[in-house]
């Protein structure tokens, strides 16, 4: 075996960094070695002919000069030596080495009994279909027309300010007692008075209290509950709720400030509309691969359901 030590009996400490670097190297291709050598031996190959790019043939499957420029060139930026014949030599070595060990691994169908190999495998044609079609780019009339056709998802949420009398019911249910309490703080709050005060008398203590600040409805919710949540966006500036009761108590909340959705002009989000329309694209892709793999090849289900499961969904 062709290796960078030749000619010499004790390697010398650059010599071996460089292997490492060069195993280091043709390590982060093997991935791709295994779906083109997977490629190559299911894809049609009537009577090949020799390319002209081509730097090896191994069993039929070409290595080109263009990967193999490009390992050599990330080996020669990740070195401080030049690159001569040797280590050309034990790189297309190495490039060889791998591809004989791909071809290996597929003829004992490890592509079918490891997990991890089919993982890594439908991972990287997944990964090669996405970016392909996110590299496309649209012009201004598909983006203006995905905008408008997309528009509630690209609204900003409005935000909500809220004050809140807390009054526990361990079981559940509230009391008569707390009932009065929590009506009385609702007279209170309709009143005027400030927040501090009425909590102070008819409230109970909050483990945590809701910021006296604008929350979104999805952040608001982790202080008050889906229920009280619900009530609150209904409520109008100056507004108080009935005594609302959820599963840890009582809330009787009172509305200060509220902001309503935004939909921000296209100028000023162009580039977040773009990245979405590029990884929608990616999911349309994909999806429509899969089908068109579904229909080309032969499928049978074998086992019955209750409920009928279309074979695909939009992605």
């Amino acid at each position: 075996m062709e290796s960078l030590e030749s000619g010499s009996d004790a390697p010398s400490k650059q010599s071996t960094v460089e292997q490492r670097r060069a195993r280091r190297l043709l390590a982060v291709v093997a991935g791709l070695g295994l779906f083109a050598a997977a490629w190559a031996l299911i894809a049609p190959n009537p009577s090949q002919t020799v390319p002209e790019d081509a730097v090896a043939i191994v069993n039929g499957v070409v290595i080109r000069q263009d990967d193999y420029q490009r390992l050599l060139a990330g080996f020669q930026s990740d070195s401080r030596s030049p690159i001569n014949d040797e280590v050309r030599r034990h790189i297309l070595n190495r490039m060889i080495e791998e591809e004989l060990l791909v071809q290996r691994g597929l003829d004992l169908g490890l592509a079918r009994l490891d997990r991890r190999v089919r993982g890594d495998l439908t991972s990287s044609l997944i990964s090669s279909i996405v970016a392909t079609a996110e590299e496309g780019e649209p012009d201004t009339e598909e983006i203006e027309t995905f905008y408008e056709e997309n528009r509630p998802f690209f609204t900003r949420p409005g935000r909500l300010r809220v004050e809140q009398v807390f009054l526990r019911t361990p079981n559940g249910r509230a009391s008569e007692e707390t009932l009065v309490r929590a009506q009385a703080a609702r007279k209170a709050l309709l009143a005027g008075e400030p927040i501090e005060r009425v909590q102070e008398r008819w409230g109970d203590e909050e483990i945590s209290p809701v910021p006296s600040t604008l929350l979104p409805a999805l952040k608001l919710r982790e202080y008050i509950g889906p229920t009280a949540l619900g009530v609150a966006e209904q409520l109008v500036i100056g507004g108080v709720s009935d005594p609302i009761q959820s599963g840890s108590g009582l809330h009787v909340l009172r509305m200060i400030e509220r902001t309503e959705n935004q939909e921000p002009p296209l100028n000023t989000i162009r580039g977040q509309v773009e990245n979405e329309w590029r990884r929608r694209a990616g999911d349309r892709a994909l999806r429509a691969y899969l089908d068109q793999l579904r229909d080309d090849g032969e499928v049978e289900i074998l086992v019955e359901f209750d409920e009928v499961i279309p074979a695909t969904t939009e992605g």
